[in-house]
């Protein structure tokens, strides 16, 4: 399918995230594109030099908002069936492109510290309390969004505006092979600013991987600054107070690409009693699993959050 939107032409044209401006022509292309829902708007906003680009749903008489954290590599555009599904559950939806990301600015898939992230999910609750974005507020994030999440959980503590769950996808605390990754790194990062990414199959849904090596927006060097910047984070997790916190997990045990079993006894040990979802079949790109998938996990936060 032929892209009709520039991105930096795209972002260039956009106003304030506040400022509610209705959807151009290039932004109407973005979203029939990736099948994005239709009723909101785009808008940029700044965050430690970062020029970021987010984007609201709104649903009919809404009754709670869903803050949506995408993982390493994706982007907004790729999040079309749980923004689906929370808009079915009465939510406003707000998300962003995170820095290097999608239609953000930044050396692409690219951060110097984890620390920024956390500038951007502040950032995003200003701009939801700015807007008037209704209360509770839900939390998910899919694979590094959900370390955003669990970030957030760990640090927060009662300064956290988050209200109602936290929904972790597939969450990294470690991705697969740390070790040899890590070693590879120290080896690496005085020679090369990044190494080419390898496309994993990362869905049971045949159509996904095509579309993600179709998709303009997708980076295509794994950045060794982020390597380094997840050492130190996963350093700061391991290292946090536990948290009476109790989110819900839902983790695919056919996922290739985080070490799953460690990152949820970490998760176990840092949570009161996190509620967790094993799904069988299911790979790490949970937002795009197939149909039945989504419905498995669906209903279970759907039940949680009822």
């Amino acid at each position: 399918m032929p892209t009709t939107f520039h991105p930096d032409l795209l972002r260039a044209s956009l106003a304030p995230l506040a400022a509610r401006q209705p959807l151009s022509t290039q932004a109407l292309d973005y979203q029939r594109f990736y099948g994005l829902p239709g009723n909101g708007w785009l808008g940029r906003f700044e965050v430690a030099g970062f020029e970021l680009v987010g984007q609201v749903w709104m649903a009919p008489n809404p009754v709670a908002t869903l803050f949506l954290l995408h993982g390493y590599y994706d982007h907004m555009g790729l999040y079309r069936h749980v923004i689906e599904w929370a808009l079915g559950q009465g939510f406003v939806v707000i998300a962003c492109d995170l820095p290097g990301h999608g239609l953000s600015s930044g050396a692409r898939a690219s951060i110097e510290s984890f620390a920024v992230y956390q500038q951007v999910l502040d950032a995003l609750f200003e701009q939801a309390q700015g807007l008037g974005l209704p209360q509770p507020w839900h939390l998910c994030g899919q694979s590094t969004g959900g370390a955003i999440a669990v970030d957030h959980l760990l640090h927060a503590g009662p300064r956290s505006p988050v209200s109602g769950e936290v929904i972790l996808l597939a969450p990294l605390v470690r991705p697969r092979a740390w070790h040899w990754s890590k070693l590879s790194y120290r080896v690496l990062r005085h020679f090369v600013d990044g190494i080419e990414r390898r496309f994993s199959d990362n869905s049971n849904d045949p159509t996904f991987l095509p579309f993600l090596q179709a998709d303009p927006l997708q980076p295509r060097r794994l950045a060794t600054t982020w390597v380094g910047a997840l050492v130190d984070w996963i350093k700061r997790i391991e290292a946090a107070p536990r948290s009476m916190r109790r989110p819900l997990i839902v983790q695919g045990e056919a996922d290739g690409t985080v070490d799953w079993r460690y990152n949820l006894d970490v998760l176990k040990a840092k949570f009161a009693e996190p509620q967790v979802l094993m799904l069988p079949e299911a790979r790490h790109h949970l937002a795009n699993e197939l149909p039945a998938i989504r419905a498995r996990y669906f209903a279970f936060i759907g039940q949680r959050l009822g």
